[in-house]
């Protein structure tokens, strides 16, 4: 006979999301379920809802968390940056990567076409924390250019490769688009050191 570690509730919790996000880059958001999640980690789908209180509660959750994890490592791209040892096309490919390969836009949307709007606010305000954090010069300035960002990134990942094949463009000219925004916009702002395009 197994026994089962007694694991503290924000553990739980947290195994919970981390299993949740996993079943979401390899199965997409449908198989986000509190019965997929509780089988995955060996918990109960009551435990389950005594955590998150419903489906719509857990993917709240996973928003959150998996925004801040996003948040977190382009944060240190973006720092790494301004100290010369990155660039602004490293935090570009990480904001894309973040939606296609990391199952952000397939999360927005499977919430947006449950009714679940207000899922995506953890996201919009960790992206929003993000920006201010990173304006160091306190003048918004690269509000705009975050904002397009995201937007991109977020189009990208939805119909970026049918749209690319179509128009006959290389399928990374939304990204080739962004690094040039992004790095115009942040030498402007004086966030970055001159460097060569990428």
């Amino acid at each position: 006979m197994s026994i089962r570690k007694r694991l503290t509730q924000e553990e739980s919790r947290l195994a919970a999301l981390e299993a949740a996000s996993a079943l979401l880059i390899e199965l997409g958001p449908q198989a986000v379920t509190l019965k997929a999640v509780a089988s995955r980690i060996g918990r109960t789908h009551a435990n389950l809802l005594h955590h998150f209180g419903s489906a719509a509660g857990l993917q709240k959750e996973l928003a959150a968390y998996h925004a801040q994890q996003v948040c977190d490592v382009i944060a240190d791209a973006v720092k790494a940056t301004r100290a010369g040892e990155g660039t602004p096309g490293q935090v570009v490919d990480l904001a894309f990567d973040a939606f296609d390969q990391g199952g952000g836009a397939a999360l927005a949307t499977w919430m947006l076409l449950n009714g679940n709007e207000d899922a995506l606010d953890p996201l919009v305000e960790t992206i929003h924390d993000l920006v201010d954090e990173l304006d160091e010069t306190g003048t918004g300035k690269m509000k705009p250019a975050s904002h397009s960002l995201v937007l991109l990134a977020l189009g990208d990942a939805l119909i970026g490769e049918a749209l690319t094949r179509s128009l006959g463009l290389p399928r990374d000219a939304a990204r080739a688009t962004a690094r040039t925004m992004l790095m115009a916009a942040a030498q402007e702002a004086g966030l970055f050191p001159p460097v060569q395009p990428c």
